[in-house]
């Protein structure tokens, strides 16, 4: 069964093919009320996304602790922001990824779902990686595994055995990563299935497909886990949920 959660870099910093503005930290933080006023309960985060995870972690202290209980909050480490040319960059040795992990903790509280940030499979190979694997679960992270764009690293991924989750590009225009999808779900791991209208190009192409339609393939799938829809607009929100609704009701 698959959810519909929120991906956060937009409260955070500029992204996406039309510049919308970060939005101020008082309308950051009315979209988060929202989101969890509407039942979203998978907030998805990254150090590389600005000011988002310190934004998510003022939420997240505004909540009962089972309030908090109900929710799960998903972040990255790998890709790091800074702060003085407002960039990220990225660097995944093990002094990098420990200090990573320390930060997000501070700014988030508690972290659920670690995911590695600009995965490659040399990446996932490394020692370095290895050991910061071993020091997120020390600090009581449980629920670990990549974040991939290519298939080389989905693959090694999926076939490793240790990770619960793994996070890649999926819909109706790319269906490239269907296959480890489907092979992670079978093997119990969560499918985290990001840019589900593509950024926007399905919605808005030559041949447009309904909001409905996307979530409707993706749900067809038979996946385990959330499909991300990135907004900081509660109006935007609101369509994806009624989108998100009508498909599964389908």
């Amino acid at each position: 069964m698959m959810e519909l959660g929120v991906g956060l870099i937009r409260i955070g910093r500029e992204w996406g093919h039309v510049a919308q503005g970060v939005p101020a930290e008082g309308e950051a933080a009315a979209f988060l009320e929202h989101a969890f006023a509407r039942g979203v309960t998978f907030y998805d985060t990254a150090p590389s996304y600005g000011s988002s995870e310190s934004r998510t972690g003022e939420f997240l202290r505004t909540l009962t602790p089972a309030e908090r209980g109900r929710i799960t909050v998903a972040t990255k480490f790998g890709e790091h922001w800074d702060a003085a040319l407002r960039q990220p960059f990225v660097d995944h040795s093990f002094d990098a990824l420990r200090r990573s992990i320390d930060q997000s903790l501070a700014r988030l509280g508690r972290v659920d779902v670690l995911q590695l940030h600009k995965t490659t499979s040399d990446v996932l190979r490394s020692d370095d990686l290895a050991r910061a694997w071993e020091y997120a679960r020390s600090v009581g992270i449980a629920r670990l595994g990549p974040s991939v764009s290519d298939l080389d690293s989905a693959a090694l991924a999926v076939a490793d055995g240790s990770f619960s989750v793994i996070q890649l590009p999926l819909n109706l225009a790319n269906r490239r990563f269907e296959a480890p999808a489907r092979e992670a779900s079978a093997r119990g791991m969560s499918v985290v299935a990001n840019r589900p209208f593509a950024m926007g190009a399905m919605l808005y192409g030559d041949a447009p497909v309904t909001r409905a339609d996307a979530f409707a393939y993706m749900l067809g799938l038979g996946l385990n886990g959330v499909i991300l829809t990135g907004t900081a607009d509660t109006a935007h929100l609101d369509e994806n949920l009624a989108a998100f609704h009508e498909a599964s009701a389908r």
